[in-house]
């Protein structure tokens, strides 16, 4: 017993810090920047246009996300063919893609003048415009379709291959698997998966900068750019970031409520056989979603791949250099971001309380601009700002990433504690022994997809390095940022197509190596 008082203890200080680190750079920052503010001012009538278009548009484009990630999941799940570890990998393509990349493709697709509008032409009809409202909802449903899909995907894998046996055993039909054993896995997994995508589209920033259109579709993020980049109101963008503060925290608070443990129990590890889909009509359902979800988030990155391949002989050697420093800063906030998420995920599990994941995952309400600024005002009495750019960037994205990592460890870790906590406390086994041998074989999964999602958003960071790098150190997507403004498109294009290779190079390298030997 006093053994495992003592493990409990050592989780809960680790996890403290971690925690406290994580305050630090959220709620901390924030308060710098308003201390450092004159004034806080009011709400106008921008301001509100912008807190409504924000929580509409939040709202469609999560609940659009994870609707179709359900049935794209479950295909996924009970279906095995050639390429199908591919496809896998490629769902998470156009989450870790740089933003401002991946809307080139987007509008190479569906803009005015893409393959969608044209083919529309053709046919007698008008072209579409990816500006305004629905510009801003497709946008954050291609990029948030993937992650949802792999969050629930996880969710099938991990029902127990032997409930499906129990299933087929006792004659149950696709819709009694679905009411006993898909539906109790979807009330653990869906309010998750619809809180880390509505705030993602709560702290939209870019999107909505490249296809809002203007002032009636501009989100809280925008609006607190615009208040330090043209107006350097402090307060306005301190009173701003704090009511954003407030709705993801109270978003979060209602999801981890709403969600239910599934209460499935272990199983042996082995891998899922569906008897239950063989019909027809199944098969082609499946493989009909399969292939449509592949098109859409395929075509685009189809197409900075077309615009890119000739630009790629004549990069400046500033494109290289740059690729070598986002390369270091990614690998530097995998290291950060895992280091945080695992002690925060422990103490969740041993204290069995929500409270803990939900102030780790309330890090993706904090505004990344908020951070940096504060930072640099923490910074700036001390020492030089500048010079700490990289290691910064690096700090704010491994925090920002905390939240994926934390959805994906969380359950995984409760589950493995439930099946085998009383076993390892039993024989003594504690520190790095219990999670060399119970914890990290359990764990390789959701690690290698939190480090590959840590790896490649710190890839295509754009909103930290900009307030901090000099002119001599900048990283790749600022080096694209730069190119794109001097009305360099070749070269533009060519960057692009690297970043969107080192990009996914960094994902598969650990998603792969945690899904090695895995049915995943």
């Amino acid at each position: 017993m006093a053994r495992g008082i003592d493990a409990v203890t050592r989780t809960a200080g680790a996890g403290a810090i971690a925690l406290a680190l994580v305050l630090l750079l959220t709620l901390g920052t924030l308060a710098a920047v308003a201390v450092r503010a004159e004034s806080a001012g009011g709400f106008g009538v921008a301001d509100w246009a912008a807190l409504r278009f924000t929580l509409i548009q939040a709202t469609l484009s999560a609940a659009l996300s994870v609707v179709l990630a359900v049935p794209i999941g479950r295909a996924f799940a009970r279906r095995r063919f050639p390429g199908r570890s591919l496809l896998v990998m490629l769902l998470g393509a156009p989450f870790i893609l740089p933003v401002i990349v991946a809307v080139f493709g987007l509008i190479s697709v569906f803009g005015r003048s893409g393959i969608v509008s044209q083919a529309l032409l053709a046919l007698g009809f008008e072209p579409i415009s990816i500006y305004g409202f629905h510009g801003v909802v497709l946008a954050h449903v291609f990029f948030n379709l993937p992650l949802a899909t792999r969050l629930v995907l996880q969710g099938w894998l991990a029902i127990p291959a032997e409930r499906f046996r129990l299933a087929a055993s006792l004659g149950m039909t696709s819709r009694d698997i679905s009411r006993h054993l898909e539906r109790p896995m979807l009330r653990e997994v869906v309010p998750g998966a619809f809180l880390v995508i509505f705030l993602l589209c709560l702290t939209s920033f870019a999107v909505a900068l490249a296809l809002g259109g203007g002032p009636r579709a501009t989100t809280i993020e925008l609006a607190i750019y615009q208040a330090f980049r043209l107006d350097f109101d402090l307060g306005k963008a301190a009173l701003l970031a704090l009511v954003q503060f407030v709705l993801g925290a109270a978003v979060a608070l209602i999801a981890l409520k709403v969600a239910l443990p599934s209460g499935f129990g272990s199983g042996l590890d082995r891998a899922v056989m569906r008897w239950d889909a063989n019909s027809p009509v199944l098969r082609a359902l499946d493989a009909a979603l399969i292939a449509l979800a592949t098109l859409f988030l395929v075509l685009p990155m189809a197409m900075i791949a077309v615009d890119g391949i000739p630009a790629l002989t004549s990069l400046p050697p500033s494109v290289f250099a740059a690729t070598l420093r986002s390369l270091g800063v990614a690998m530097a906030s995998v290291v950060l971001s895992i280091s945080l998420a695992l002690p925060i995920a422990a103490w969740a599990v041993k204290s069995r309380s929500r409270l803990v994941e939900a102030i780790g995952t309330l890090t993706i309400a904090a505004s990344p601009l908020v951070i940096g600024t504060g930072l640099f005002i923490l910074i700036f009495p001390v020492a030089d700002p500048f010079a700490f750019a990289l290691p910064v960037t690096a700090l704010v994205n491994a925090v920002m990433s905390l939240p994926f990592a934390l959805r994906a460890l969380v359950p995984a870790l409760g589950q493995i504690e439930a099946d085998f906590g009383r076993l390892a406390d039993g024989l003594g086994m504690s520190g790095w022994a219990r999670f060399r041998l119970v914890w990290l074989p359990r764990l390789r999964r959701p690690l290698g997809f939190s480090a590959g999602l840590a790896a490649a958003l710190s890839m295509g960071d754009l909103g930290v390095i900009a307030l901090f790098a000099s002119p001599d150190t900048p990283t790749l997507p600022l080096q694209l940022y730069r190119l794109l403004s001097a009305y360099r498109m070749d070269d533009a294009a060519g960057a692009a197509l690297v970043l969107l290779a080192a990009s996914l190079a960094v994902f598969w390298v650990f998603d792969r190596g945690g899904r090695v030997n895995a049915d995943a």
